[in-house]
C-alpha cells in the first residue's frame, strides 16, 4: 500500500503528474483542487494517496488534503462512481460545497457534475448524507492561484476537461465564454468547471 510520496514533480498534465520520489517516476493522476496546489516542475511536493487495484491495471491518485482523499475513497463506495467520476467531482466542486450538497439533496447541482445524472444523484445523497459532515468544516482551504504554465493554455486545458468527461462542443463554449487574456491552463479550466455548474 502506497500512502504517501514525497518527491520532485516532473510533469503535471490534468489530471496526471509524475513524481520522482529517489529515482522511481510514480505516476499520479489527481483532481483538480490538488494541481492548484502544486509547486513548480522541479519543486519538491509532498501529496497522500491512494492505491487502487483492480483486475486490469493499478492506478495511484493523488491528494493535496487528506479530506480530499477521504471523500474521494468514499465515493467509490457508492454504487455507479468510479475513480473518473470520483476525480471530477473533486475537480468541480470543493469538499464543504459537496457536503452541502447532499445534506441538502441539491440533486440539480449534483447532476450538472460530469457523470453524473439524476439516479446516481439521488444514490449520493442517500448513501452519503450520514457520512459528509466528516469530510467537511473550517480547515478546507478555496482554491489557490494558478501555477501551471504551457505553451497552449486553451488546448492544456480542453486535454484535461475532456478527462473530466466534457464533449468537445461543451468545452468549445465553456472556454469560450471563461478566457481572457493572460490565463493559464489552470485558470482556464476553473473558470470552465465553475462556468458549468452554474
Amino acid at each position: 500500500m502506497i500512502g504517501r510520496l514525497k518527491g520532485i514533480l516532473v510533469s503535471k498534465q490534468p489530471p496526471a503528474l509524475m513524481i520522482d520520489v529517489n529515482g522511481v517516476g510514480y505516476e499520479l493522476e489527481a483532481p483538480m483542487s490538488t494541481f492548484y496546489e502544486l509547486p513548480d516542475i522541479g519543486r519538491e511536493v509532498v501529496l497522500i494517496t491512494h492505491y487502487a487495484v483492480k483486475e486490469d491495471a493499478v492506478a495511484l491518485y493523488g491528494f493535496h488534503k487528506e479530506n480530499e482523499r477521504a471523500l474521494f475513497r468514499s465515493l467509490l463506495k457508492v454504487g455507479g462512481i468510479g475513480a473518473k467520476t470520483a476525480l471530477s467531482i473533486l475537480s468541480g466542486v470543493s469538499v464543504n460545497d459537496f457536503a452541502r450538497m447532499v445534506i441538502n439533496a441539491e440533486l440539480g447541482a449534483l447532476t450538472r457534475i460530469p457523470g453524473i445524472g439524476k439516479k446516481t444523484a439521488e444514490r449520493i445523497v442517500v448513501e452519503m448524507r450520514d457520512r459528509v459532515d466528516g469530510f467537511s468544516g473550517p480547515g478546507v482551504s478555496g482554491v489557490g492561484p494558478g501555477r501551471l504554465v504551457a505553451d497552449d493554455p486553451a488546448a492544456e486545458a480542453s486535454a484535461a476537461l475532456v478527462q473530466f468527461g466534457y464533449k468537445p462542443a461543451e468545452i468549445a463554449r465553456l472556454l469560450k465564454d471563461a478566457a481572457e487574456p493572460g490565463d493559464t491552463a489552470e485558470i482556464l479550466i476553473r473558470k470552465a468547471l465553475k462556468a458549468a455548474l452554474r
